[in-house]
């Protein structure tokens, strides 16, 4: 693994192309709100190298109905860690954090309360986006993260995840980061999807910048979070195919940011995944597809299995 002691986009186009070739080695920008359903989005401006959402597209995209269910049954304890296993993971511990909640849009005055990330305060939690067809985010962020604990239980990782449908809402971006860093996880990672304007494609991965302000000082995780980042980009491209994002990035799939809470806040490594846009139309055709869910998985914990064994 090549490892970057600055981001300049060149050389950082050219680790993803490596991890390619050879292996492994909160609000984030606003989201559209869903088609159908819910209020006004909540979703905090975007940082300066994000574009404002767009109205949707006349192009949609819903669920096909040919592809495989998603995960829907939720154990009776689900945000509690399972005991790791035997395989080379074994000791590892894993938090995976859906990113928002199907239910948020019905608690519109718990989650845009404000809440304190270090350097500023942000809401408590936000609506996320959705297809034109009406898949929201919330729905893809928690069948990826209950396929990814599967995967990475199998490598015998302890893994946790900050909410797993078991909550009327939230939790807020502050709860979880805690909840990584109660765990001492070893890797956290935010799953999410993008809601920018139709042509805009691609996925991304945020990496925290360094931050030292209230109860947020991050300097000690920059480093290791950015390896994280930069294996989950190169083994999410390979295993998915999804091109590097085409509006962030500048070609890198990765993203510095400041202003994100479950960042600031975060003792241990942490990044976001934006899987894809779910506003234009071939992305969507891919986040509403459970086989490519299932890669989405694959590439995600493929990543994190390569920081983990370093």
């Amino acid at each position: 693994m090549v490892t970057f002691a600055a981001l300049v986009p060149t050389a950082l186009a050219a680790f993803v192309l490596w991890q390619v070739v050879h292996g492994p080695g909160e609000s984030e920008p606003p989201k559209v709100l869903p088609a159908a359903g819910g209020p006004a989005s909540t979703s905090a401006p975007a940082s300066p190298s994000a574009p404002k959402s767009a109205s949707p597209s006349s192009a949609s995209a819903s669920p096909s109905k040919s592809e495989p269910a998603p995960f829907t049954t939720a154990p009776k304890k689900p945000t509690a860690p399972a005991a790791g296993g035997s395989g080379p993971l074994r000791g590892k511990v894993v938090v995976i954090d859906p990113g928002h909640n199907p239910g948020n849009f019905k608690h519109p005055s718990d989650i845009n309360r404000s809440v304190n990330v270090g350097n500023g305060s942000k809401e408590c939690d936000t609506t996320g986006t959705s297809t034109n067809g009406g898949y929201t985010e919330a729905q893809f962020t928690l069948d990826v993260a209950r396929r990814m604990r599967t995967i990475l239980e199998q490598q015998g990782a302890t893994v946790q995840l900050t909410q797993n449908g078991d909550r009327a809402w939230g939790p807020c971006v502050t709860e979880r980061a805690a909840i990584g860093n109660k765990a001492h996880a070893d890797a956290v990672v935010s799953v999410h999807a993008d809601g920018s304007a139709a042509g805009n494609r691609g996925f991304h991965v945020i990496l925290p910048a360094s931050v030292r302000a209230g109860t947020a000082d991050t300097r000690a995780i920059v480093g290791p979070s950015r390896d994280l980042g930069e294996r989950v980009a190169g083994n999410f491209l390979k295993v998915t195919g999804e091109p590097p994002s085409n509006y962030i990035g500048r070609g890198t799939a990765l993203d510095t940011r400041s202003d994100l809470g479950g960042l600031n806040l975060s003792t241990v490594p942490k990044v976001f995944i934006e899987c894809g846009n779910m506003r234009d139309a071939q992305d969507a055709g891919r986040l509403t597809s459970g086989a490519w869910r299932q890669k989405a998985a694959q590439g995600i914990s493929e990543g994190i299995v390569s920081f983990l064994r370093g």
